[in-house]
């Protein structure tokens, strides 16, 4: 299928039912996260083994995925859900929404990286960064850690994806709220920090495309985003965007794929998820588009150089997954309804 023709598709499967099958061929239908350039690769290279069958995918933050997959339940239109942080996926699967298909490939993903009723699995695991307009912020000056962007240089100069929408806001803000608990899960101490980060917020931008256009015309000039996304602008854009590994460190996302619960096209979805997981499909992820495996398999030999560099700098943030999976749906409704734009009206400097 050609680019725009797939683009125009999925634009339409928002406003109308997608049926299993198109007048050239079967159909599979993917909700996801994950972005244009990666999604018309892997829905191209999908095609080119399977002749016949047509990728249609729909781009949407993870947490609309969800919300659509609960409001589609009676009537199922997508196949494979790909990509969003793991307590989404546990949700879906306890919500019934998810189906049980163990892909040959599970064998290799840590234990923790896959439902154990085999209903979700572990695609790649994605640190969250801190981003800077490059053009404007020295690599010596730009915040090194979470603490820095609360300084008072960065006033009404960061800029936040809609944290509701985004399951990346959404691990970072969790994340945040239980390391200012110490480890306790009050989140008192976290709804403190995120005031202050109100405080510094210029705006709320509604999808990752206008946070880059905007953070690139210096609208603002730091974000909170994931690094994969901010390595693919590098290579792919002249934005002038760079990013900062936290030092002290960094929420890593477990970022999953399954098949859809009454998927329309159930053989496809699998064969779907046993591409998308395969050794080929995971080296190609990671030298295209900046994916971290998951898999624990891989050869590093085979890796892409930027991988086995950034590795030994990414130090996953400690964290309890019991916890932020019960309380990250409390954190966010309050966040929402006493933390947006009331930081400075609370008089945080």
């Amino acid at each position: 299928m050609k680019k725009a023709a797939t683009t125009l598709l999925a634009a339409a499967l928002l406003l109308a039912p997608v049926p299993g099958c198109g007048p050239d061929g079967d159909v599979l239908v993917v909700y996801t996260p994950h972005g244009r350039d990666l999604l018309e690769h892997f829905g191209e290279g999908f095609e080119a083994r399977h002749p016949g069958v047509q990728v249609h995918w729909l781009d949407m933050g993870s947490q609309e995925v969800l919300e659509r997959l609960r409001s589609e339940r009676a009537n199922p239109q997508a196949d494979v859900w790909w990509g969003a942080p793991d307590d989404m996926f546990i949700r879906a699967a306890e919500d019934g929404l998810l189906a049980s298909f163990p892909p040959s490939w599970a064998e290799h993903l840590a234990e923790d990286h896959m439902d154990p009723e085999s209903r979700w699995f572990a695609t790649f695991l994605t640190p969250e960064v801190i981003a800077y307009n490059s053009a404007a912020v020295p690599r010596s000056e730009a915040p090194r850690d979470w603490n820095d962007v609360l300084d008072p240089r960065w006033r009404d100069q960061v800029l936040i994806r809609e944290p509701l929408a985004s399951g990346t806001m959404r691990a970072i803000f969790a994340a945040i709220i239980y390391r200012e608990s110490e480890g306790t899960g009050d989140p008192t101490a976290g709804y403190d920090w995120l005031l202050r980060l109100d405080a510094q917020t210029k705006e709320y931008v509604l999808n990752p495309t206008l946070l880059y256009q905007k953070l690139a015309r210096q609208e603002g000039l730091v974000t909170l985003w994931n690094m994969p996304d901010i390595e693919t602008l590098k290579a792919t854009t002249d934005f002038p965007i760079d990013y900062t590994i936290p030092e002290g460190g960094t929420p890593v996302v477990v970022d999953g794929i399954a098949v859809v619960h009454g998927a329309p096209s159930p053989e496809l979805a699998q064969a779907f998820v046993e591409y998308v997981g395969s050794e080929e499909a995971l080296q190609e992820a990671a030298e295209h588009f900046f994916r971290i495996p998951a898999r624990t398999d891989l050869d590093p030999a085979g890796l892409p150089e930027w991988l086995r560099e950034a590795l030994p700098r990414i130090r996953p943030m400690e964290v309890e997954r019991a916890t932020l999976l019960e309380q990250t749906p409390v954190w966010m409704r309050h966040w929402d309804a006493n933390i947006r734009r009331r930081g400075q009206a609370q008089g945080y400097e």
